[in-house]
C-alpha cells in the first residue's frame, strides 16, 4: 500500500516523520516535526545537505543548518554527539562511514574529543592511516585506541580461519570426541543401528563418531608477503598486517612482511604487533614494485620452499619487464608466486590487467582474495 505523506498531518506523527526525513527540506510543506525527528533531520542535513548533485536536485540544500533552523554552524564534535544520541547504532556507523569516505569530512580522525566517541571500525581505520601524519600527540593517542580495536577483532576473526586450515588432516583413526565437521556420518549410523526405533522409524544417535586429526609436520617454508602501500591499497596494507600476524609463528613456516611505495622497508619484527606496524606505515607515493619484489628474492633461502605473494595494483612506476621477469624466475626454480590485485573483504580490485596477464602466462597465480582465502591458499600450498 502507497502512503501518501498529506495523510499525516500532526507533528510527531510517525507516518509524517518518516517521510519528512526522506525528503529534507523541500518536505516541510507535508507538516511540522516532532522535537526528536527535528533534531534526527538537522543531522541528516549537515551531513547529507553538502552534496553537490543533491543540492542539484534541491535535496536537503541545508547541509550548515544547525538543529533548528537559527543557522548557528554546527562543529564536527557537535554532530557526532547528536547522532549518537538520535540514532541506532547501525544508522551511527552508515553515517560516520560516508562522512569520512563520501564527504572527506576529516575531523573525524582529527579531532580527539570526536576519536574518543566515535565507534571503532574499518572505514574509521583507513581513515586514520591515510591523516595519522596530520595528528599531534593527543589524537594520536585516540586514534591508537582506533587501531588496535579494530585489528584485535580483524586478528580474532582470522585466527579462527587460520586454526582451521592449519588444524590437520583427516587420518582413518576414529574417536567419540570431535567437532561437527569433523562427524565421520557413515561410521555414526554403522554404530548406533542397534538404537533404531522401529515403532518411530527413527535413528537414535546414543554416541557420535568422529574423523580425528593429526598435526601436519611441515617441512620449512618460507611466505614473504610484498605490500604495496600507495594510497589505493589502504585495506590491502591493513589485512596484509592482519594476515601476516596470524601466520607468524605457525610451526615450519618463517613469515616476512615487507611493505614498500618507491622504497621499501622491511617489517618483519612488528608483525607480532600489527597496531604498531600498522602506526608505521606511510600511505601514499609512488611505486617501485620491482625494486620490492627483488628484496623478497633476496631473502628466499629455498626456492623450491618459498611462497612469494606481492599484494599491489601492478600499476608500475617505470618499466615492468624487471619485475615479470624476477616473478618469472620464481616459478621456473620451483617456487609459488602470487600476484593479489587486492586483500581485503570485499576482493574487487582494480589493477594492471596488461600486467597481470603477462605474469599469469608464466605460472603466476594472479587474482584478488580475501584473507581467509588466502590462508587457506597458503595451507594447501604448504601442504601439498
Amino acid at each position: 500500500m502507497t502512503t501518501n505523506p498529506s495523510d499525516a498531518s500532526e507533528p510527531g506523527d510517525p507516518t509524517l516523520e518518516r517521510w519528512r526525513l526522506i525528503l529534507g527540506r523541500p518536505g516541510e510543506k507535508t507538516g511540522q516535526l516532532g522535537l526528536e525527528a527535528a533534531r534526527q533531520d538537522a543531522a541528516l542535513s549537515w551531513l547529507y545537505g553538502r552534496d553537490p548533485e543533491q543540492q542539484g536536485r534541491g535535496v536537503r540544500p541545508d547541509g550548515n543548518r544547525g538543529a533548528g533552523d537559527d543557522g548557528s554552524v554546527v562543529t564536527t564534535v557537535d554532530w557526532i554527539n547528536e547522532v549518537h544520541t538520535l540514532f541506532p547504532q547501525q544508522t551511527i556507523e552508515r553515517l560516520e562511514r560516508d562522512a569520512l569516505e563520501r564527504y572527506q569530512i576529516e575531523d573525524l580522525v582529527t579531532d580527539a574529543a570526536v576519536l574518543n566517541r566515535v565507534e571503532p571500525n574499518e572505514a574509521l581505520l583507513r581513515a586514520v592511516l591515510r591523516t595519522k601524519h596530520l595528528m599531534n600527540p593527543e589524537v594520536l593517542t585516540a586514534a591508537r585506541r582506533i587501531v588496535a580495536e579494530v585489528v584485535r577483532r580483524l586478528v580474532e576473526a582470522l585466527s579462527t580461519e587460520t586454526r582451521r586450515a592449519f588444524g590437520g588432516s583427516r587420518t582413518r583413526h576414529r574417536s567419540i570426541h570431535g567437532r561437527v565437521r569433523d562427524l565421520d556420518i557413515r561410521q555414526t549410523i554403522r554404530r548406533n543401528l542397534k538404537h533404531y526405533d522401529l515403532e518411530h522409524r527413527q535413528l537414535v544417535i546414543e554416541r557420535p563418531w568422529f574423523l580425528a586429526r593429526d598435526e601436519r609436520h611441515l617441512k620449512p617454508w618460507q611466505v614473504i608477503l610484498l605490500v604495496d602501500q600507495s594510497g589505493s591499497m589502504v585495506d590491502s596494507v591493513i589485512h596484509s598486517a592482519v594476515t601476516a600476524s596470524c601466520l607468524w609463528g605457525l610451526p615450519g613456516i618463517s613469515t616476512h612482511l615487507i611493505a614498500f611505495d618507491t622504497a621499501v622497508v622491511d617489517l618483519t619484527r612488528d608483525v607480532t604487533d600489527p597496531v604498531e606496524l600498522l602506526m608505521k606505515v606511510q600511505l601514499g607515493g609512488g611505486t617501485d614494485i620491482a625494486s620490492a619484489v627483488r628484496y623478497g628474492v633476496n631473502l628466499i633461502h629455498n626456492p623450491r620452499r618459498v611462497l612469494l605473494v606481492l599484494i599491489s595494483d601492478l600499476f608500475e612506476g617505470g618499466d615492468p619487464t624487471e619485475l615479470i621477469a624476477q616473478l618469472r624466475d620464481v616459478v621456473e626454480e620451483g617456487g609459488t608466486a602470487i600476484a593479489l590485485t587486492a586483500l581485503d573483504t570485499d576482493a574487487r580490485p582494480v589493477y594492471d590487467r596488461a600486467v597481470a596477464e603477462r605474469l599469469a602466462e608464466y605460472g603466476v597465480h594472479v587474482g584478488a582474495m580475501t584473507p581467509s582465502h588466502l590462508v587457506g591458499f597458503i595451507a594447501d600450498c604448504l601442504n601439498r
